[in-house]
């Protein structure tokens, strides 16, 4: 699953310590995440989707590969 939480928050403004702090993990969550090497639960990418005011299908996509 790849997302695009970067791009979510270039739109906001915000860095990656601010998201974290916002939906409750620590900034390294939030880099692991935007590296593709962490996977969120479904619970956390929703607080994220959430936080952003868009669908989770616009943060989180999966790949033909996945």
């Amino acid at each position: 699953m790849t997302n695009k939480i970067k791009v979510q928050r270039a739109i906001k403004d915000i860095s990656q310590e601010q998201l974290a702090q916002a939906i409750g993990v620590s900034r390294q969550t939030i880099n692991t995440m935007e590296k593709n090497k962490y996977v969120p639960s479904t619970v956390l990418a929703l607080k994220i989707a959430k936080y952003f005011g868009v669908a989770v299908e616009e943060v989180f996509f999966l790949e033909e590969t996945d």
